[in-house]
């Protein structure tokens, strides 16, 4: 089945930078469809970048100019390069996956997760 792991994050000041990296595992047609997610305390889950089966990139409108998703096929990762980044961006990320059925646009649910990776902005 498949797994995702996530790492990258960190305490930045604000205007800083990061790249964080999902690892992929398992068959490739599951996880067709592979994005980013984010979660403030107390606050609801929210969809910020995906990738589709046609490695076309859609990204929610707040993070849209800063936050740059890719793919490395050779190592089976996914990134997620933010610039410019926000305290507002505070934020556990987490990486999702699905196969290619599925609705592949920036969405807070996914049949695959990771554990996720905390980002602190100051």
């Amino acid at each position: 089945h498949v797994q995702l792991v996530e790492s990258g994050g960190g305490s930045v000041q604000a205007g800083g930078s990061l790249r964080l990296t999902c690892a992929a595992s398992g068959p490739s047609y599951e996880r067709a469809c592979m994005g980013w997610f984010r979660q403030a305390p107390g606050s609801e889950r929210e969809g910020v970048a995906i990738l589709d089966a046609d490695g076309s990139e859609y990204y929610a409108d707040v993070v849209k100019g800063r936050f740059t998703v890719s793919k490395d096929k050779a190592r089976n990762t996914m990134n997620l390069r933010i610039n410019s980044l926000k305290p507002e961006d505070t934020a556990m990320y987490y990486c999702g996956a699905d196969p290619p059925a599925t609705w592949c646009r920036p969405k807070a649910s996914f049949g695959y997760l990771g554990q996720g990776t905390q980002v602190t902005v100051s």
